[in-house]
């Protein structure tokens, strides 16, 4: 059967490229046309569009990036149309893909939803689209059940697709770790500054303010494969910062703490075990819009899943050198806060259940798929007309 699957960042990269390692398993025949990543590609099948192409952040961000997004909407729906798929399988990537899914809806493409958009955080109006659009809804957090129920929607909890990831890990000691990277053997302080461009030249760049109030600690850069090396060293200077692409399981498994931009990276840090401080800022005029459409107490996913602080956010103007140091110093030395942390980890992992999600939710995409690709619409692409697909210049 033929999927086209649509992830527009790291973390979907990596949450697709599991869900289509396990939708081989279910499917022998599976043929994939894919936005995505460099994990995606490496299970096989056609990539059409990297996303490092397609991340923009931030509500001044996707103004000023408006040309190009309209741009990439409009090719994508002309490519789902020649390619006539089967199914199309979105990732997350809520403001690119709820346009598609409508889109596809019409021309009678079915749609599955896999990690759902965080809609009860904001603009809770848009489940009402989503429920036209989207003929099956796969959610990875366990209170998302019952919010979409509120709407008369029926979805199916597969659980966290991060658990599938953390297992499949291979370990690693710490010797062969420190040896393997060149690190000297102390304490390390992981930076995790998020994997978009903008995001890591803000965030980064604050980070590394409090690197000179730890001489005994070495700070090492969770840094992404999809930007350079060269990009990272720009921010770092002539700090004594160490810079790991591609490693950010391995970097947290030794890390005594973790500074982390706000994403799925501070409930990644959180099933590892690390210590964090959860960190955002953003554009004044981005931020200002957000305070006043986002309805939720906070902003990482460690908190929103425990329904209480159980790690520290700091936020805006919050987010500065005398408070990180603070906190940091609070994980590396307060034996009672370390402790307190390591128990409400441990309640968190209970609360997302089970690994497996990316088997359970191959599954029921794959069965889906079977059941209805005798209803689903041909399209000649010779006898469409693209008037509709192509915005207004």
């Amino acid at each position: 059967m033929k999927y086209y699957i649509i992830a527009g960042e790291a973390s979907g990269d990596l949450h697709a490229s599991n869900l289509m390692k396990a939708m081989k398993a279910e499917d022998s025949h599976a043929d994939f046309r894919f936005w995505g990543g460099d994990l995606m590609e490496a299970q096989g099948g056609k990539l059409v569009k990297h996303y490092r192409h397609l991340a923009f952040m931030g509500f001044a961000e996707v103004l000023l990036n408006l040309r190009t997004i309209l741009k990439n909407i409009s090719f994508c729906k002309e490519d789902l149309l020649r390619s006539q798929p089967d199914v199309l399988i979105l990732v997350d990537y809520p403001g690119f893909n709820l346009r598609i899914a409508e889109f596809a809806k019409k021309k009678g493409i079915k749609v599955i939803y896999y990690i759902s958009p965080q809609v009860w955080a904001w603009k809770q109006s848009r489940v009402h689209k989503i429920k036209k659009s989207v003929d099956k809804m796969l959610v990875i957090l366990p209170f998302e059940k019952d919010f979409y129920a509120q709407f008369g929607m029926d979805v199916d909890f597969v659980g966290h697709p991060l658990l599938d990831a953390l297992a499949g890990e291979k370990e690693q000691s710490r010797k062969d770790f420190l040896l393997g990277n060149k690190l000297e053997d102390k304490p390390i302080v992981a930076l995790l500054p998020g994997s978009r461009k903008q995001e890591v030249s803000k965030m980064l760049g604050i980070m590394l303010h409090v690197v000179d109030q730890f001489p005994t600690i070495q700070f090492v850069v969770a840094a992404v494969g999809s930007l350079p090396a060269n990009f990272y060293k720009g921010i770092i200077g002539d700090k004594a910062v160490k810079i790991l692409q591609d490693q950010t399981q391995n970097i947290l498994k030794n890390a005594a703490a973790a500074l982390v931009t706000s994403g799925t990276a501070t409930l990644e840090t959180a099933l590892i075990g690390a210590p964090e401080v959860v960190c955002y800022k953003g554009n004044w005029f981005s931020y200002q819009i957000a305070k006043r459409v986002i309805h939720v107490k906070y902003i990482s996913l460690v908190n929103l899943i425990m329904d209480r602080e159980v790690v520290k956010e700091l936020i805006q103007e919050e987010l500065n050198v005398k408070n990180l140091t603070r906190e940091l110093n609070q994980l590396l030395n307060n034996e009672q806060v370390k402790l307190k942390l390591q128990t409400d980890y441990t309640e968190l992992k209970e609360k997302l259940g089970q690994s497996g999600a990316s088997e359970r939710a191959a599954k029921i995409i794959v069965d889906f798929t079977k059941l209805n690709k005798q209803a689903a619409t041909d399209f000649s692409p010779d006898e469409l007309c693209y008037s509709d697909v192509n915005p207004p210049k």
